[in-house]
């Protein structure tokens, strides 16, 4: 049996309900992620279980309640919906890590929905997440997929149910500091900040300023890992962003192909409000949410706790800029750091939108030696005429092999990853299991692989994602 913990619900009641996940008829394994399981010291872990059914007594299966900003609308009350923290569990490191299902059933957060999950979005998120670890970016991870042996309905008709097990640092969120704050309840919010320092920032226990100067640096990093492989997120609202700095909630994302900043995929972000250029924008707005619920915590002056975290945002903006340069001069292959890096870079952009990003980052190395190994790749063949020889000039001895260790041969490619989960839907794995074996390990390039590098067929413009609710 799983050996549960039950930390944030001893440590935080009124943040949560007890719930239980619905029965369902025959919980079949889809696949484990046995790296995942070993990682927690699982060995091969029930299906029932897994399923949060004929859970151990340590088990206390909980929605999480947390408020969020949705497409900038506030909603003070959201919760899990169709999730359940089942409890935490020590990993071989000692750290805590959540494990949570995802479309679990319906809980008093469901507003109306089913809370049920089809094996479409599910795998979507085990693949996308296992790709995103592939690349060095901190993630939520799946333990594991389970077919629930029921269909459920949605508008392109009845789909094969399955459910999530998510593993986390945590499922802390800045829409669970906003749930607290929208009630008034200050001594809520400083039990929340005290056990999130715990959990994620012990060197800032009693330092709330420290702790929110601490989420801004980490969400700060990650949205500038996000923006370097092409990353959109597709839902960056506030109850999606993580208090540890990991990516969360796999609804619809997808990794941009033809290079546009305006690159949108979700199908409910008709605004463009979380296109793949606003991502660092978004990271100032979001964290700004986080900072209002902080102030009575960081000073009883609201003037001055409003100066000291206006402090701490006018930073982000930068500490942002320069995670994104000092990938950028890796994905250049640059020697060191000299003051014209980021027009370099930014020209480079400019003469790569429209073509596919990438294969032309993928192409840099082998453009060191021949420039026709990039400008095949672009629209405007000439478009890097003036660019290649300042690049030349600012690379680095052995910059090939730099440059092949950070630029990805393979991503989820969103047409593989349509055919795998439609694939899958059927019955047939093959499909999903060939792609993830091909995307957990990204930057090795091997012989029979070439059909996994391209960019998809019917072209990304029209390509569109959905939350899977």
């Amino acid at each position: 049996m799983i050996p549960f913990q039950q930390d944030f619900a001893t440590a935080l009641p009124g943040m949560f309900l007890d719930w239980a996940a619905d029965k369902v008829p025959s919980p079949r394994l889809l696949r484990l992620n046995r790296a995942v399981a070993d990682a927690l010291g699982l060995g091969t872990p029930d299906v029932r279980e897994l399923a949060g059914l004929d859970l151990p007594a340590a088990a206390r299966p909980v929605a999480q309640a947390y408020a969020g900003h949705q497409f900038g609308g506030f909603s003070p009350r959201l919760g899990d919906g169709r999730a359940l923290l089942l409890g935490e569990v020590r990993d071989t490191d000692g750290d805590l890590r959540d494990i949570a299902l995802k479309g679990s059933g319906r809980t008093p957060f469901s507003r109306g929905a089913d809370g049920k999950a089809a094996i479409g979005p599910v795998l979507r998120e085990y693949l996308v997440a296992e790709g995103m670890h592939a690349l060095g970016i901190p993630t939520t991870r799946a333990l594991a997929a389970i077919a629930t042996g029921e269909d459920v309905e949605r508008e392109t008709g009845m789909l094969p149910g399955a459910v999530l097990v998510r593993v986390a640092a945590s499922h802390l969120r800045v829409g669970s500091f906003q749930y607290l704050a929208a009630q008034g309840d200050e001594d809520g919010v400083r039990r929340l900040a005290d056990y999130a320092i715990g959990r994620h920032y012990p060197d800032r226990a009693g330092d709330y300023l420290g702790f929110f100067s601490d989420v801004a640096a980490a969400q700060a990093r990650l949205i500038a890992q996000w923006m370097l492989v092409g990353f959109v997120h597709g839902v960056m609202n506030t109850d999606n962003m993580t208090i540890s700095g990991e990516t969360i909630d796999y609804g619809p994302c997808a990794f941009m192909e033809a290079y546009a900043p305006g690159t949108v995929f979700s199908s409910i972000d008709r605004q463009g409000r979380y296109a793949y250029g606003n991502q660092p924008l978004i990271l100032g707005w979001n964290l700004a949410r986080l900072a209002e619920t902080l102030l009575p915590l960081i000073d009883a002056d609201e003037d001055r706790a409003i100066a000291r975290v206006t402090e701490v945002l006018q930073a982000v903006a930068g500490q942002y800029q320069d995670a994104w340069l000092d990938g950028m001069r890796d994905k250049l292959g640059l020697d060191g750091a000299d003051a014209g890096d980021r027009q370099l870079a930014e020209d480079f952009l400019k003469g790569i939108e429209g073509a596919d990003w990438t294969m032309c980052f993928r192409a840099l190395s082998a453009a060191a030696d021949d420039p026709a190994a990039l400008r095949d790749l672009l629209m405007d063949v000439t478009a890097l005429d003036a660019w290649m020889p300042r690049w030349q000039a600012r690379l680095a001895p052995g910059a090939a092999l730099r440059m092949n260790a950070v630029n990805p041969v393979y991503i989820p490619r969103n047409e593989r990853v349509e055919k795998a989960l439609a694939a899958a839907q059927t019955g047939d794995m093959a499909p999903f299991e060939a792609l993830l074996a091909v995307i957990s390990d990204p930057y090795t390039r091997r012989e029979g692989l070439e059909a996994y590098e391209g960019p998809s067929s019917a072209g990304s413009p029209s390509y569109r994602t959905f939350c899977g609710t």
